[in-house]
């Protein structure tokens, strides 16, 4: 499938077709590993839960903010 098939597909389409995608590398075993800088990422996140720096926010706390 090319670039111009998929561009002419609606975001539905594309993302069942995402989804068959990763079922088949998952289904064989071949999901590649995150990058280093996911897993920096993930490891400064932690650190600021662990440290108490992190501010949880509720799903409409959020959706008032990107209002704004």
């Amino acid at each position: 499938m090319m670039i111009d098939e998929i561009k002419k597909m609606s975001p539905q389409e594309r993302l069942i077709i995402m989804e068959q995608i990763w079922d088949s590398l998952a289904e064989e075993n071949q999901i590649p590993e995150s990058p280093e800088w996911h897993k920096g990422l993930l490891e400064s996140r932690q650190q600021r839960i662990n440290s108490g720096q992190a501010k949880f926010l509720t799903l409409d706390e959020l959706k008032r903010l990107k209002s704004v």
